[in-house]
């Protein structure tokens, strides 16, 4: 479990292929990663990925079928930044927001401008993803967790500040580039807890209706 606060950037040193779909990066970190151990987990641009092997700042984390046809990571090039957070200990205070590390999909960067001390940025997201994410709602764009603005048929809206586009790879981010998207955890959950009924089988559609709220006790 993560928090989407970022605790540096990291630079792929190597992408060594896996025979198939799968892949092996190497990265080298720009903080110390004292008191981290092999089978350690690490969000890599929002990824939940092992590290199968540490030497220093350098790590090796292996990216298996799922997930590169699940994330950016099969983009993944020599020299390339990405974002890095270890896991969460329960000791350490939670400042963004819970974040597992599972990528639900990809959007891309569509729009930027300057708002006064704020960089404001457009994405384009998929509609099955859009439907988790609500007007001041939390969302993990490349593993940085953002509030989000305002959400609309194609896409949602969220703002930066300086220090945020200086730590991770948001402020280098292109028009077009893809990113990775992991929704709001608790909306997943709630909604899966309401299409099936507490337990009953899955209706098809899913439809959340007033009688299943009355009936969920949602309302009285």
């Amino acid at each position: 479990m993560f928090t989407g606060i970022i605790e540096g950037l990291g630079i792929v040193t190597a992408v060594h292929p896996g025979g198939g779909q799968s892949l092996k990066l190497s990265i080298s970190a720009d903080f110390d990663l004292a008191g981290s151990r092999i089978g350690d987990s690490f969000a890599v641009n929002g990824a939940c990925l092992t590290a199968v092997t540490l030497q220093g700042r350098c790590l090796t984390v292996d990216v298996s079928p799922e997930t590169v046809s699940r994330t950016t990571l099969g983009l993944a090039r020599k020299g390339d930044r990405v974002n890095l957070e270890r896991a969460l200990r329960l000791s350490d205070r939670l400042d963004g927001h819970l974040v597992s590390g599972h990528i639900d999909g990809q959007g891309r960067l569509e729009h930027r401008e300057t708002l006064e001390n704020a960089i404001v940025l457009t994405f384009s997201a998929p509609p099955e993803l859009l439907r988790y994410m609500i007007e001041k709602g939390s969302v993990a764009i490349d593993g940085i967790s953002l509030t989000i603005n305002k959400v609309d048929g194609d896409g949602f809206q969220v703002s930066i500040i300086p220090h945020t586009a200086r730590i991770t790879t948001m402020g280098m981010k292109r028009i077009g580039g893809p990113v990775n998207l992991e929704t709001d955890l608790i909306g997943k959950y709630v909604e899966r807890f309401l299409s099936s009924g507490r337990g009953e089988p899955e209706r098809p559609g899913g439809e959340i209706t007033w009688e299943l709220l009355a009936k969920s006790g949602f309302l009285k």
